[in-house]
This record gives structure tokens, sequence and C-alpha cells, in this order.
């Protein structure tokens, strides 16, 4: 076996490396199945196969009780026996010793094989792993509780390495690679000990750190972890032993593990826990009885892609083997997908800002069908208003907002959602770029109101689970219209999503590839600090209710802080509106007709060549603007029309 190592990540002690095998080559960091009787529980081979895992685990233990050492010899080793043709790990059988109590002394485990009493030593371990054909074999150690008191860790962590060299010395001159494990609880002078002890000794191809997840807290197995591979060689990969839900694979890696296996991933299947970008969730729950939607809209087995959570329920509840098998297939393809994707992190140097967001992702149940009571929900009121605001029926069928102290309504004609679509979603180019997974991107909602455009653009995403990572950031200072809207779902059909909900009711809303957060306040205070937009959409209620956002200033000072190449989209199309954008510095486009108006405005920071199919206006435009009766806003001062005047028709889209 060869271990090298490409990168380790900045801020981090995660590392991506590459293990070489007679079967195969491995790259790390890995999630190693759990086949423990020769066979990854509710997997046939072909499905295995499909999920690619490099390298499985298979029991030393349990294939001694059966079939025996005898068939492998016969057979020529487990490869050849299953039909698997990559590589496999073995363990040595101390978990398996501790978990079944078997009493245990200095020359082996005393275990019962067929009714008749046999001894498990160190070198019987390795005779069978040999007789496996394993490409990784584990030396034989002795896992006591992590909660055990130092006297007797210490005695079981010095038992271990003697058993260690008793194990390097019965591989003789096997061609397989052997790992060395450290133990010692919880105790940080054990551990650091058992380290020592271990490398010291030469001969060894790797090291794991046992006897963990055995009684300990999260926070002590992570501390642990950081501990011991501080104290390990770097050119040797690191195996944690049975561990564990995905956070904690998150965790390892960032303190320097390679390698892992649970059986967690179908354990937890046959009890109808699926993992999902959508959180853990428990398909037990009546919740799921009639949800129609796929298990997880970001993956693509064949639980998520022709299931739905009803069906999977269904199988749960009735025992159907056929749901523990899809769930079990399902969570697999997560871990190994974990995996693959936090090597991907390690190589590119995003590894800290994926863990940053990844801690809070991997923690979550069910956002979207949060268990316990639930924010309570307003019933309609009759008149339905709330602050400033009143639901408006329209006539062409559709319900809309009216401000009660202006009584200006939004979207007064236009379907909103219709309008939010073709005006701020269809339109943009880098929108496009993001559900293509080309690249992601940071969006601003100015304007959040009912959400219509916001809720646009999560329905386009969830309807292409594909797509690029998409921050969406919405900036509201009355969020009176929201909650409006929020309590009378039955007329804004937008909102029956558990997006908004959680938005209006923690400020924030996340899923695999998408978050969604709140701004209160205002806009011209808040959105300094916001991430730098890729796409705005400019929504603010009109010129009359917000008056400071449709000014020169603000056009201005938004220019100024914005960096790269932006597409910004907005329903207005006045010329002083579009003068003011042009006067800030803006390229101004055309954009979609929406209702009764012929155009709307895109306004443009160039420097993407996509940008070229948004049709700049001309000089056709500023000889329209010249015979306009109000070609400057009302906030731009008389004094400064001549000089503005200059720099419009001087502007280098009209060159």
């Amino acid at each position: 076996m060869k271990f090298e190592l490409h990168a380790t990540a900045p801020g981090s002690r995660a590392r991506a490396g590459t293990l070489t095998t007679a079967h195969g080559t491995i790259d790390t960091p890995i999630f190693m199945p759990v086949g423990t009787r020769a066979t990854v529980r509710t997997q046939p081979l072909s499905v295995l196969e499909q999920l690619a895992p490099p390298i499985v685990l298979a029991n030393t233990y349990h294939l001694l009780l059966s079939p025996g050492i005898d068939v492998f010899e016969q057979v020529g080793g487990l490869h050849r026996w299953m039909g698997w043709s990559r590589a496999i790990l073995t363990d040595s059988g101390g978990f398996q010793v501790f978990s079944l109590e078997r009493a245990v002394h200095e020359a082996g485990a005393e275990i019962e094989v067929g009714g008749a009493k046999l001894l498990l030593t160190p070198e019987r371990s390795i005779a069978m792993q040999r007789a496996i054909g394993s490409d990784i074999m584990m030396v034989l150690d002795h896992c006591i509780a992590s909660t055990s008191p130092h006297a007797a860790a210490r005695t079981a962590m010095e038992l271990t390495h003697r058993w260690a060299a008793r194990s390097l010395a019965a591989r003789g001159d096997s061609p397989q690679a052997l790992f060395a494990i450290v133990q010692g609880a919880c105790f940080p002078d054990l551990r650091r000990d058992s380290a020592h002890a271990l490398t010291s000794i030469a001969g060894f191809d790797g090291f794991a750190i046992g006897g963990l997840a055995v009684g300990e807290t999260r926070a002590q197995r992570e501390d642990i972890t950081e501990l011991v591979t501080a104290e390990l060689p770097a050119d040797r990969p690191r195996y944690l032993m049975g561990v564990g839900m995905p956070i904690d694979l998150l965790e390892a890696v960032h303190r320097g593990v390679d390698m892992f296996d649970c059986t967690l991933p179908t354990v937890l299947a046959q009890q109808g826990i699926a993992f999902t970008s959508h959180g853990k969730l428990d398909l037990r729950r009546g919740v799921y009885k009639l949800a129609e939607r796929a298990l997880d809209a970001a993956c693509s087995c064949e639980a998520c892609t022709r299931h739905s959570r009803s069906y999977l329920r269904h199988l749960v509840k009735t025992r159907e083997p056929l749901g523990w098998q899809l769930l079990a297939t399902h969570n697999l393809r997560y871990y190994l997908e974990l995996a693959r994707t936090m090597r991907a992190r390690i190589l590119d140097g995003s590894f800290m800002r994926f863990h940053a967001e990844q801690r809070t992702m991997l923690a979550r149940t069910d956002d979207d069908n949060p268990s316990g009571p639930r924010p309570r929900v307003r019933p309609p009121v009759a008149p339905p208003t709330r602050g400033a605001f009143a639901i408006h029926p329209s006539p062409a069928g559709f319900a809309s907002i009216r401000h009660l102290p202006s009584g200006e309504i939004m979207h007064s004609v236009n379907d909103p959602d219709l309008e939010a679509r073709r005006v701020y979603i269809e339109p943009s180019t880098l929108v496009a770029r993001a559900l293509a997974g080309v690249r992601p991107i940071v969006v601003w909602d100015v304007g959040l109101g009912a959400a219509h455009n916001a809720m646009a653009l999560v329905r386009v995403l969830d309807a292409t689970p594909a797509h690029a990572p998409v921050e969406l950031v919405s900036f509201e200072h009355d969020l009176d219209a929201l909650r409006l809207a929020l309590d009378h779902t039955k007329q804004f059909a937008h909102l029956r999503h558990p997006a908004p909900h959680l938005l209006a009711h923690h400020g924030a809303y996340a899923r695999a590839n998408l978050t969604w957060a709140l701004v209160p306040g205002d806009f011209l205070a808040t959105f300094a600090a916001a991430p730098q937009p890729d796409v705005i959409f400019y929504d603010p209620f009109s010129s009359k209710t917000d008056t400071t956002l449709w000014t020169l200033a603000t056009f201005r000072a938004l220019r100024a802080h914005l960096a790269k190449p932006v597409e910004l989209f907005t329903y207005s199309s006045s010329t002083a509106v579009r003068s003011s954008l042009l006067a800030a510095g803006f390229h101004v486009a055309r954009g979609v007709a929406s209702g009764p108006k012929p155009e709307t405005t895109i306004a443009l920071i160039p420097g993407d060549p996509a940008f070229a199919c948004h049709p700049l206006l001309g000089r056709a435009w500023l000889e329209r603007r010249a015979r306009s009766t109000a070609p400057f806003g009302t906030d731009v001062p008389s004094d400064q029309h001549p000089d503005l005047e200059r720099a419009i028709r001087t502007h280098a889209q009209f060159a």
C-alpha cells in the first residue's frame, strides 16, 4: 500500500490524499460502507458497484465464526468469494469482543464458535485476515468503554500495544497493509502515550483511532480526535473507527482524519431514518403520510427519483424490506457524496467555508416539517389588514397588497407571480448559469414585500435540484406586508412553501445549495454589510411610498459599493429613473414588457460578455428623452441638470 498526501486545507487539518492498494486507488477522505459478514446489508453487489465506494469493510470476528478460515483458504480470499473487485479493509474483532462482553486476558479473547470455545489471539486474527486477503488489516486491540476509569484505560491500552507488536510479527511477509490502533479512552495523557508507543514501532502502514463512539460526548470525541491526529505521522493514513453521523465525519476531517466506517447509514435506514439535503428525516412520522414530494430533491438515487415520501413511509411502517433497501442505498450515497465533496473542497481551498456552512446544515432535522409545537398562524380577520397594509382582491383573480396610507397597490394590474418570473428571473443570464450548475450567485431582493420575486426564484431552484449554490438576501423595512400574506396563503398561493414561513419566523431558510437571509431595516443602512451581489431584484414600493430608494443619491451609493459585473432588474421604465441610473454610472438596457408597460429596465455593471444579450438604450432613447417634460427626478436640484445632462449624453454606452 502507498499513501500520498496531495493537499491540506488552509486554516484546518483537513487532508486530501490517495491510498494505492492492490485492488485500486482510494481518494481520501473516504467513507467505507460496512460489510460485516461479507455483504453490505440490503445492498446487492450491483447496487454497491453503482454507489462506487473504492473500499468496503468486513469483520474478522464474524467471518471467523462463519464461514470460517477454511472456506477462505480454499476459495482464495474474500474478493473472489463475494465477487468484489475493489479494496477491502478488515476489522480485527476487538470491538466485537468489547460489545459482546467476551473475557479478555494477555493471550487473547475467549469466544464461542459452534458451541466450542476458541481463543481469539492477535496471531489468529491476523491469520484470518491473511486468509480473507484484505488490502488493509487491523491489529487486534483491547477496546473498552470511553468512560472507563484511568487505571482500566491504561491497562487496556498497554495490552493493545503488546497485541499490536504481536500482530505485526504475525503478518510476516504478507503484502497486506497493517494499521495499529490508538487507545486510551478519553484521557489525553493516555492517548498521547498510545500514539507515541505505536508510532515508535516500525512497520505499521497506517494508524487508527479506536475506542470512540462508545459512551463519550461528541465534544470529547472531537477533542480526542484532534489530540491524536496531532501526534500521528503526516505520511500515514488516519482512520477513525466506527464513527459516525455526518456531522462527525465533517468535524473529524477538519481535525485531520482520512478514513471512516460506520453502520449507521444502513442501521438507521431500517428505522426509517434518511439523511438528506433537507435535514435528517424520520419517515415514521405522520406528516409524511400524504407527502408527495421527493425524499431529497438533490439526490438522483432510486428512492428519490422514483418514489414519494408517502410511499417510502408506507414501506417503512409495514416493514417491507424494499423500504430498508432503498433508504440504505440513499444513506450510503449521502455519506459517500459527503466524503467526495469534502475532498473537492480541500483540493480547491474552500474547505473552511464548507465546514462553516455544513456545521449547521448537517445537524438539522426536517426544517420543512419541524417536530414539536409550531408557530401559531393567525387566522384571517375581517377586514384582512396588518399595520399599514391590506389585502386587495384583483378582478383578474389574484390578490395583491394595498398600502393604506397612500392607497397604492402592489401589482395592481399584473399577476405578481407571472411578473416576477418574466421581469426578474427569466431575463437574467446569471440566474440561468446558476440553474445550469455553472456558477454560484448572490441575489439581492430589494423590497421583499409579499415575497413574490424571492419565491419565484426559490420555486425555479426547487425545480432544478442540480443548480449551483445560490445565496438570496432579501431587504425589507416593514415586514407587515409579508406577514399579512403569510396569514392568508389561500389567496397567496406562492407562499405555500416552508421557506417564507421559516424566513419570517427565524430570519433565514436553508437547504442544499440555497440559503435565504432576511435583512430587516433601512436598505441604505444595511446593504453595505451584505455579500456582494451578482443579480439585484430592485422592487421597492413606488417612488411615492419609498421615495429615497429611487433617488440619484441612492443609485450613486449603490453603484459605488458594487465591485463586480451585476445585473439589476426593476419594473420601472420611467425616464427619470433611467436618467438617474445612467448618471450614477450604470449602463441601462430595456427590460421585457410587463402588463400595460411596454418595457421595464435592466441596469448593468458591464464586464460579463453574457450581458450583450440585454439591449442597451441608444440614441433613439436620448432623442425621446429630450422631449420629456420630466427628464430628471424631483430629488435632483435644477442647478445640477446641465452637468448631469452632459454626463448622460457622453455616457460610454452611447459612444
